[in-house]
């Protein structure tokens, strides 16, 4: 039953298990009832009969001597089809008769009389089936000792039996009655029932025909609200198909729109490669036609300018890409004081036209986990892009200092500012103002790799990058973790630097 019911539909299996159920529970209700009537009908019977029996040895009707004596069975008041019997000492049957309908009684034929033998003068109460009779509830009595009148009594069971019938036809009936009333009404309740789970099927369908795999995946049919009730069945699972379609809409977006991150990344790598290896290509072709036009001492090095130019954007990408793969990097304690007045240095050197400053204002050592080279690449980023897309004059202040178990580093400046436009994707790779991919002087760099380095290396060290830019003022902030000092002394002054101080 099992295997075919397993292909058909939940509507069918419920109506099928709540009507075998019910059919089940109606069954063990007739059973108990009729069971119940007929214990309690032959035990009225019982009484009747044992009644009976003992009625016959009443008074001096019978005697001893007159062994065929049934002479209670011609009093008035007995029903028609009572049975009585004399009895012998060894329990044989001397005597026996039947009341008939408005007749005297009559003798039993010897097969009815074998019927009765073997019944004990006891009050026991005993079924037999008389032959042309019926069934019957006989009991027997006997006096004491051998002179004892033993008689035996019986009353037909026809009434019982025909209320038993009657009782068990009422109940089928009833029953079948019942089961049909009680099989329609469940049908249609749990087809009402159903229905929000026939909805959610169909918004599950109609998503699956939704063009998944190209274009842009948006609008999604939903599960209807109503159909989303957390307090029913059907309602949890309306939600958590909403759930679900949310999820696969949001990752499909994610995926798209990490599609076209790889799309442009590659056009733009593609872009950057291409400009070197143009300028490389086109100045060897014009050595190798001896042209006057050019001096091979300026060709070749402007054939190394650009193989170092290509050259550094490999490696940016080399290095993203293994920051990508989540490769670790080198761990050690790092003063990242030192880290930045050394970077800020560095940075004075190469744009003397600016004023900077430096500020480490902590109260303890400003030490983190990590990689000093790369820690350093950042900051060298960080100041090399003030210094590119800054005016001269322009102030930029780097500045240290410890938060709890945190160290902030903050770059800001003076300058006009990023634009609004850029700042959701500033941290993006070959992000840049210039979208034209002109560059004034190629050896300032301008890939849009750098603050996309500095964010990959910034992560790999557990913390994070912030920007805030408005024009006048444009702050980087760097927040790393910090480590327990071993044994260096606490710092707290601040250095500014600017090209017309002396040192």
């Amino acid at each position: 039953m099992t295997v075919r019911l397993r292909g058909r539909s939940l509507r069918t299996r419920l109506l099928f298990f709540i009507g075998v159920t019910l059919a089940v529970v109606c069954g063990a209700m007739a059973v108990t009832t009729i069971y119940a009537q007929e214990r309690y009908l032959l035990g009225s019977l019982d009484d009747r009969v044992a009644n009976a029996v003992a009625r016959s040895q009443g008074g001096a009707r019978l005697h001893p001597e007159q062994d065929t004596n049934l002479g209670f069975l011609n009093e008035s008041g007995q029903p028609a089809g009572t049975l009585a019997a004399r009895l012998g000492a060894d329990g044989s049957l001397l005597t026996a008769q039947v009341v008939a309908q408005d007749a005297a009684p009559r003798d039993l034929t010897p097969v009815q009389r074998a019927a009765l033998s073997g019944i004990r003068a006891d009050g026991t109460m005993h079924t037999r089936t008389v032959p042309g009779l019926g069934t019957y509830r006989i009991t027997a009595i006997g006096g004491h000792g051998d002179r004892g009148v033993r008689v035996l009594t019986g009353l037909p069971m026809d009434d019982v039996q025909n209320m038993i019938r009657g009782l068990v036809v009422v109940e089928a009936v009833v029953a079948a009655v019942g089961l049909t009333i009680a099989g329609c009404l469940c049908a249609v309740v749990i087809r009402r029932q159903l229905r929000p789970l026939g909805r959610v099927a169909a918004t599950a369908v109609e998503v699956s025909r939704a063009p998944l795999g190209r274009g842009a995946v948006v609008g999604l049919t939903r599960v209807p609200e109503r159909d989303t009730d957390p307090e029913s069945e059907a309602g949890q699972v309306g939600a958590a198909l909403n759930k679900m379609i949310d999820h696969v809409e949001s990752s499909l977006a994610e995926r798209q729109a990490g599609e076209e991150r790889m799309r442009r990344f590659l056009a733009d790598a593609s872009h950057e490669l291409r400009t070197p290896l143009a300028s490389i290509a086109g100045y060897a072709e014009l050595m190798n036609r001896g042209t006057q036009r050019i001096e091979p001492a300026m060709a070749w090095r402007r054939v190394s300018a650009e193989s170092a130019r290509m050259t550094g954007l490999v490696e940016d990408l080399l290095l993203l890409a293994r920051l990508d793969e989540g490769r670790p990097l080198q761990s050690a304690e790092v003063d990242l004081a030192a880290v930045v007045a050394e970077a800020v240095w560095d940075a004075r050197a190469a744009g003397a036209n600016h004023n900077w400053q430096l500020a480490l204002l902590v109260d303890s050592p400003a030490l983190v986990a990590g990689d000093e080279a790369r820690l350093h690449q950042v900051l060298a980023n960080l100041l090399a892009n003030a210094r590119v897309h800054t005016p001269a004059g322009t102030t930029v202040v780097a500045s240290v200092e410890t938060v709890g178990e945190r160290c902030v580093v903050r770059v800001r400046d003076d300058g006009p500012g990023i634009p609004p436009h850029l700042l959701p994707s500033v941290f993006e790779r070959f992000t840049r103002a210039d979208v034209s991919r002109s560059r004034t002087d190629p050896r300032d760099g301008g890939s849009g790799l750098g603050l996309a380095i500095v964010t990959a290396i910034v992560t790999a060290h557990g913390g994070r990058i912030d920007v805030e830019s408005v024009p006048g003022h444009t702050e980087f902030t760097i927040d790393l973790p910090s480590v327990r000092p071993t044994a260096v002394p606490a710092l707290q002054f601040s250095l500014r630097y600017s090209p017309h101080s002396r040192q």
